[in-house]
């Protein structure tokens, strides 16, 4: 595949009668690197990993990935990657272990090749004693881990992963997030959609926002974050009812545009100089007879990129547990 890239979309759009999932996306990603998807529910995520995947087709543009036409060669797509869905493709009546090879008996793989596969991806994914026990018994991580061997049977040069961690508990989730570093050192490249920000900022190379069917952010997590400018300055409000009276006092202190949460109760302030700015704005909430429930001086984060570029707090984007360990395969 040489050069290539991992994948990429020019000028795609989907619509379903009047809804607009895609209106005009293009983004394209490196080989070898994860390429985080971030965007409220409704954004159009899933529908872009539908037609990487070749489950669905554009009303218009073009989809390739590895340099393969998805729409007129959708076979020859479907031979170098993996998907996993937002919810555990997996059969319940069958074992761990049947059901990895079944999906590798669906690769037509040699049946020696699919044991031995199936044997590796079970201890890898820290199922092997589980094995041979019915899936129905198995813990939703368990179906997840199973889901993502499932998905790595064919060996797929590209990964996509739609949602791979929601509802998994802290360590489940670590423990996913080593499995997607282990696979990009080894050469996979990955898709991430994700409700995490603080997952996309830990393991994504390149960050795409996506909002209303529309790209309208994307660069790596540094640099969507100096789009904010310096500091920021986040304060919550008893009611919603004080929100013209704050909004008034701390305007002139703001670099850009201030923002509201979707309650009212918390106004988020972009500011240049950190603790000089935030000592104004206590002075001038002081003289609007305002006393904030919190107030905070922070750097800039996906969360506070998010808020600014779509208008939700952390959507309906969920705030995952941040690890422990910093960037790095966690312990």
């Amino acid at each position: 595949m040489g050069d290539q890239l991992a994948f990429e979309v020019k000028d795609v759009a989907k619509y379903y009668g009047d809804v607009h999932a895609l209106d005009g996306v293009t983004l394209k990603a490196e080989q070898g690197k994860i390429f985080g998807l971030l965007g409220p529910n409704g954004a159009g995520k899933t529908t872009l990993v539908k037609m990487l995947s070749t489950l669905s087709q554009p009303d218009k543009g073009s989809v390739k990935v590895l340099g393969i036409d998805a729409v007129a060669h959708p076979n020859e797509v479907r031979n170098v990657i993996g998907l996993a869905g937002q919810f555990a493709a997996v059969d319940e009546y069958l074992t761990g272990q049947e059901n990895i090879n079944m999906v590798g008996n669906l690769y037509h793989l040699p049946s020696k090749v699919v044991k031995q596969r199936s044997r590796e991806l079970l201890e890898r994914l820290d199922l092997a004693k589980a094995a041979n026990r019915i899936v129905h018994t198995y813990s939703g991580g368990m179906r997840r881990r199973l889901d993502l061997g499932a998905s790595l049977v064919g060996r797929p040069k590209i990964l996509f992963l739609d949602e791979p961690t929601t509802g998994l508990d802290p360590r489940t989730r670590l423990d996913l997030w080593k499995i997607m570093r282990e696979l990009v050192a080894e050469g996979t490249s990955i898709l991430l959609t994700t409700q995490y920000l603080e997952e996309a900022d830990e393991l994504a190379d390149m960050i795409a926002v996506i909002d209303r069917g529309k790209v309208i952010a994307q660069g790596t997590s540094n640099q969507l974050k100096a789009t904010m400018g310096g500091d920021v300055v986040e304060f919550e409000l008893h009611k919603a009812s004080e929100q013209e009276r704050a909004l008034q006092a701390v305007t002139t202190i703001a670099k850009k545009k201030l923002v509201v949460s979707e309650d009212g109760l918390t106004i988020t302030v972009p500011v240049n100089d950190g603790s000089k700015s935030l000592m104004a704005i206590v002075r001038e909430l002081d003289r609007a007879k305002i006393e904030p429930v919190a107030l905070a001086l922070h750097r800039p984060s996906l969360d506070d990129v998010f808020l600014t570029l779509t208008g939700t707090k952390a959507s309906a984007v969920a705030k995952a547990p941040k690890p422990k360990h910093g960037r790095g395969a966690p312990s």
